[in-house]
């Protein structure tokens, strides 16, 4: 009789250890009727579960992501488990994903272990605890792929800002060492195109495989983007299924693209963690990894020309991308934006140029590149990006910040 009611019961071992201490810390900030409605989420009842995250979710959109207590992000976190365990009783195992992924992806740290194996125990009911063969994720003949790779380049890169290709390329170098990367490229701060170096990711012969990743991530929930860029007024944030998002990019049609850009799926979702592997170039400088992060969407989608403070390595998985950089020296050139929340990008929109509106901004020298499938674009802090999808596009960035005693720091 105890094996069948755990077998109904999805286990919470952190939330039953921290639930008094957080749902004092939520009372201490006026979350009076939360935790009113949490101590009766606790004894099953869905609805007050329901409320207490929808009180919790309200707190997260109080105001700036940065101003929100991170009290409410576990309070969040904590919810959601509520409503999980609920939904899990009742057998209902994909919606118990979908309310887990929202934890993840909202909720604070505190209960992030309960999270990430409730969401474990959710898929495996959800799929029968079926793995996927081998012959399944290892080029099968009859594998359904995520990008043909019969493309006409010539059509392709008639989209490309003006100039493209036509100044100076970024250097390419074949399996280069660390110690070259550290020497040549990494303390001058220069951009380089590295080839054979991610021949055994597993995510190389993996990612392209439909069935394979609607098996491991189809159920999962994820924010994407969808417009033309963050820059644009139509554009806007939505939470798909993985599964909903790989049809979006399969369609592709005339509508705006969506994207999934910029988003720590990894962290999220541990199956396609394992398929990658943190290049030996991240680990220059004495290394404090800052994030991985995933950008996958269909050709046409554009991240705007930018800047970041880390170094970055973008690594492609699938597909190819169009690439442009310039140099932090030339930044009163690119016209940066005048708000805080903007000053890291320019205000000049590449795919539709103005001289009349950015003079100085016509002559100014680049670097170029097409980034193929299976190589990585090592871009240093403060270089000026534009980044284009020539086909349907996988890719990962590390972004890695140089210890304070490296010369680069």
């Amino acid at each position: 009789m105890a094996t069948a009611s755990s077998d109904v019961v999805l286990q919470t071992p952190v939330l039953e250890k921290e639930s008094h201490n957080l749902l004092n810390k939520i009372s201490s900030e006026g979350g009076y009727a939360y935790v009113s409605m949490t101590t009766r989420a606790a004894r099953g009842d869905i609805r007050a579960a329901e409320a207490a995250r929808e009180m919790a979710w309200e707190q997260l959109h109080s105001g700036p992501w940065h101003s929100v207590l991170p009290v409410w992000r576990d309070a969040y976190a904590m919810a959601c488990l509520h409503v999980a365990k609920c939904y899990y009783a009742n057998g209902e195992y994909k919606e118990v994903i979908r309310v887990l992924d929202m934890g993840l992806i909202m909720g604070g740290t505190l209960l992030r272990e309960d999270l990430e194996f409730a969401v474990r125990k959710a898929v495996e009911r959800v799929n029968g605890d079926v793995r996927v063969s081998d012959e399944a994720v290892n080029g099968c003949a009859k594998a359904k792929l995520l990008m043909n790779c019969e493309i006409n380049m010539t059509e392709v890169l008639q989209t490309l800002p003006k100039n493209s290709l036509s100044c100076k390329l970024v250097g390419k170098r074949s399996a280069l060492s660390l110690e070259g990367f550290m020497c040549e490229y990494f303390l001058s701060g220069s951009p380089v195109l590295l080839s054979d170096c991610m021949t055994h990711w597993p995510a190389r012969t993996k990612w392209n495989d439909l069935s394979y990743l609607k098996k491991v991530a189809g159920y999962r929930t994820v924010p994407v983007e969808v417009g033309k860029n963050y820059l644009c007024n139509d554009w806007k944030q939505e939470m798909l299924t993985f599964s909903d998002f790989l049809e979006r990019i399969q369609a592709n049609g005339p509508d705006v693209p969506t994207y999934l850009a910029q988003h720590p799926l990894f962290d999220q979702i541990q199956e396609l963690r394992n398929d990658i592997l943190t290049p030996d170039y991240c680990f220059a400088g004495g290394t404090e990894m800052k994030s991985v992060n995933a950008w996958f969407g269909p050709a046409g989608t554009v991240t705007p020309l930018h800047h970041d403070p880390h170094h970055n390595i973008l690594a492609q998985v699938v597909g190819k991308k169009y690439v442009r950089l310039y140099p932090a020296s030339l930044s009163e050139e690119l016209y940066p934006h005048a708000e805080s929340m903007l000053k890291n990008s320019s205000q000049v929109d590449l795919d539709n140029f103005d001289p009349n509106e950015f003079p100085n901004f016509e002559d100014v020298e680049f670097m170029d590149c097409i980034l193929e499938e299976g190589e990585m674009l090592y871009i240093p802090p403060k270089w000026w990006h534009y980044v284009r999808s020539l086909t349907t596009s996988l890719s990962v960035s590390f972004w890695w910040s140089a210890l304070p005693s490296s010369p680069t720091s």
